[in-house]
């Protein structure tokens, strides 16, 4: 079921960019590329806008059923790389096997003297 909606997502997909690009816009440019304009008014005849529109809101439409579908169905098979790999790994070990500090009391600092120390003069050297 999975990969005949994906078969279908790609066909879609493929007609709706030749609806789009067959189509012309403001300018025009676009679809007298591939003789878009003019052609596609000799084969559909006269009324091809309104035919075109349609077909490309129909196209567009499946599109993006076909798309939340496909999200939907791939949410329930999780083929996910990361998740398989995951569980496979086993479980970490602490770095250390144990507390460094197991009575949970921090230690006094060291004393902090009273006055400051003088910083050492330098004579200059003749």
């Amino acid at each position: 079921m999975f990969n005949l909606l994906i078969i279908l997502h790609a066909f879609v997909s493929i007609l709706l960019i030749g609806a789009v690009l067959i189509q012309s816009g403001r300018g025009a440019a676009t679809a007298n590329i591939f003789g878009g304009a003019r052609a596609a008014e000799n084969v559909f005849g006269a009324s091809t806008p309104s035919i075109l529109n349609r077909i490309t809101a129909i196209l567009a439409a499946t599109f993006i059923i076909t798309s939340l579908s496909l999200t939907i169905f791939s949410g329930k098979n999780q083929r996910s790389v990361i998740k398989r790999s995951l569980k496979t790994l086993p479980a970490p070990t602490p770095e250390f096997p144990g507390p460094v500090n197991p009575t949970g009391v921090i230690p006094n600092p060291a004393p902090v003297p009273a006055s400051p120390v003088p910083a050492p003069t330098s004579t200059p050297v003749k």
